[in-house]
């Protein structure tokens, strides 16, 4: 089973370094005591480890806990690693973390030409 990101009401990236040899109960412990989130609602926490081309994703479907690797062959994760919180991801956000982008996209102002 494939967890569609979109249908998901709040996905959460567990910024900073996690352990991926944790299990369930490890990632769990983490959520729950930790970052005093909720497991069981309708929500996906991601973790990286130290090497940016690998994460795990926990989910829970209501009626037990999925644990999802994922490794890519080329390319890499921009994971944001400057703090230990959960930051809740917009869509638009989990698209560019998937496709090796940056979460915090930076906006250039559009050049206005001068009409003369």
């Amino acid at each position: 089973m494939f967890v569609d990101f979109s249908r998901v009401d709040t996905c959460y990236v567990v910024c900073g370094y996690t352990d991926l040899r944790k299990g369930i109960d490890g990632l769990s412990a983490i959520v729950s005591g930790k970052l005093a989130l909720n497991l069981f609602e309708s929500s996906v926490f991601l973790f990286c480890g130290r090497r940016p081309d690998r994460f795990k994703a926990l989910w829970f479907d209501g009626e037990g806990f999925y644990l999802l690797y994922k490794r890519y062959d080329q390319g890499r994760l921009e994971w944001p690693r400057s703090t230990e919180e959960a930051q809740k991801l917009s869509p638009q956000q989990i698209e560019w973390l998937f496709h090796g982008f940056s979460i915090y996209q930076k906006i250039r102002p559009a050049k206005i030409g001068i009409l003369t």
